[in-house]
């Protein structure tokens, strides 16, 4: 027998094995197909199945996420009743009758996956509430430290494909999960040997109605001074998932008409069947709610992911619509709570990947900074935090309330900014114009190299501390940052950062939750006597140039 055959022959009797335990007859009978066609020779059938079977899918910082189907390296019941029993078990280190609180979207098998969760903790001895209906993934975080619960669990796959979900794990705090907690939690799922022998209760949990999205519709308003002007036109777009409900309603009980809804995406569809990609930062994401706009002529345009924790704005400008990058509504958004006025003792702080321009305005503005490492599980984390993103749409404006990137409150305060610049006779493009001129232009560019094999990346990785760069586009390179031996001064984590000697920034990492690499870029250009065109120009070509030695240097 070659090694080949000796690895398919395992696969099959472990995949055997696993149907066996799976408590679904829908992801049994899908994994039981797999290995009869397997068996019968079909090529296809016996990669898929290697896939499956080739490890558990891993419990990480990101909780799971995964391609639906049967097998351990997929999301299934059999893989979600583990990860419940394991946090369960880790819960219960401290507290033998845990708490958790859980929601879910609208994507395939979120309720199911919500109800197991619950089903697990009360079969363990624990308490377990369950959120009424597919909502926000803030509504979750709030509703954690609102309910007093020990943890809280969100069933979402964010703005992956629809073929996918995920499992996001917060503790008492609000925060998402970070190590050594995941490890805690993964070493519990790593003891249960057979599903068959988790417990699992029929019943008792409690569902809850509608009182935790009134309270937290309730706080949600007072991120937009209640003195503010509300003249706005909203065009707005959920992306087929759940946001649009409490977009509508949030934007009404602080005193704006109720946004204008993309119709064909405006109801929760896990087939996501007008995108190509349901991630507003996608290309053709946002086709619609910009067609929308051309024919009503709104204000703004506002784009959530399908678990509306992410917030996408554009803007009307002279060659028409123009989607802000995640940089420019992060500076906007905390250059506006800066002038509104935050306590001197207030913390600001952005992920690593994220544009330095917000350190330079709160610098300026005389508030301390932070820079931490990428995700919302160290942003907010910062002590003091007042306000805190990262460059992939995450906003958190109300940490009191939120501990994670929301959605919904950033629509709010992108809607206070619109409307204030409306009624003075300005618009966001101006206001971001005013910041470049007094702060330098802060020109940021990023892109990814998609991967069938994740094992391509640790070899980009590999190639890249072998042969380290010593110039780019005919700068010098000044510091070298090996972000996993936590150069830098972060925890570490796996990743390369380099400064050029004019203060460009380069920064190479693996993606947390989708099997790409991604490289981040940004040049800085001081605008001088009042040149903004000449500045971003000169940025413009900068950037250029780096990016295409960049691609080069992470080609497969």
């Amino acid at each position: 027998m070659t090694t080949t055959d000796t690895q398919v022959t395992d696969a099959i009797a472990a995949a055997r094995a696993w149907a066996a335990d799976d408590p679904d007859p829908q992801t049994r009978s899908e994994l039981e197909a797999v290995v009869a066609a397997c068996e019968a020779g079909d090529d296809a059938a016996t990669e898929d199945l290697l896939d499956r079977m080739s490890g558990m899918l891993q419990f990480g910082t990101a909780g799971l996420r995964g391609a639906l189907g049967g097998g351990p390296n997929r999301m299934n019941r059999a893989v979600v009743i583990r990860a419940a029993a394991g946090l369960t078990a880790y819960l219960q280190k401290t507290d033998p009758e845990p708490f958790v609180v859980i929601g879910f979207d609208a994507r395939f098998n979120s309720d199911v996956f919500a109800r197991d969760t619950a089903a697990v903790v009360l079969g363990a001895g624990g308490r377990a509430s369950v959120l009424p209906r597919p909502l926000p993934t803030p509504v979750l975080a709030y509703a954690i430290r609102h309910l007093g619960a020990d943890a809280g669990v969100m069933v979402t796959a964010s703005h992956n494909p629809p073929e996918d979900n995920g499992y996001k794990v917060y503790l008492g705090d609000g925060s998402q999960i970070v190590s050594p907690s995941d490890t805690y939690i993964a070493a519990e799922i790593a003891r249960i040997e057979r599903v068959a022998d988790v417990p699992l209760a029929d019943d008792g949990w409690d569902t809850l109605g509608d009182e935790v999205l009134e309270s937290y519709l309730t706080h949600v308003v007072d991120v937009v001074s209640p003195d503010s002007p509300r003249d706005l036109v909203v065009v707005h777009t959920a992306l087929h998932g759940v946001g649009s409900e409490t977009v509508a309603r949030a934007f009404e009980a602080a005193g704006y008409a109720a946004p204008l809804q993309v119709p064909s995406q405006a109801e929760p569809d896990p087939l996501f069947p007008t995108v190509p990609f349901p991630n507003p930062e996608e290309p053709g994401a946002m086709d619609a709610a910009l067609d929308l706009a051309e024919q009503t002529g709104p204000d703004v345009v506002i784009a959530n992911d399908p678990d509306a924790d992410r917030c996408a704005v554009a803007v009307p400008g002279p060659g028409g619509w123009r989607m802000l990058r995640g940089d420019e509504v992060g500076v906007l958004l905390g250059a506006h709570l800066l002038d509104r006025g935050v306590s001197s003792d207030a913390v600001f702080a952005n992920s690593i990947v994220s544009s330095r321009m917000l350190a330079t305005v709160c610098r300026a503005a005389g508030i301390a900074h932070e820079e931490t490492l990428t995700g919302f599980k160290w942003i907010s984390r910062v002590p003091g935090l007042r306000y805190g993103y990262e460059e992939a749409l995450g906003y958190c404006v109300d940490p009191d309330e939120v501990r994670d990137k929301d959605g919904v409150s950033a629509a709010l305060v992108v809607a206070e900014i619109a409307a204030s610049l409306k009624a003075s006779g300005g618009s966001i493009t101006e206001r971001l114009d005013e910041l470049a001129v007094t702060h330098g232009v802060h020109a940021t560019d990023a892109f990814a190299v998609r991967v069938e094999d994740l094992s391509l990346i640790d070899q980009i990785m590999a190639r890249l501390r072998a042969s380290p760069l010593s110039s780019v586009a005919g700068v010098e390179v000044s510091t070298v940052d090996d972000l996993a031996k936590g150069d830098g001064g972060l925890p570490p984590t796996e990743g390369l950062r380099w400064f050029l000697a004019d203060d460009s920034r380069i920064i190479v990492r693996p993606s947390g939750t989708e099997p790409k690499l991604k490289v981040y870029l940004e040049v800085i250009e001081a605008v001088v006597e009042g040149d903004l065109a000449g500045a971003r120009s000169r940025a413009a070509e900068r950037l250029a140039a780096i990016r295409s030695e960049l691609e080069a240097a992470t080609a497969l």
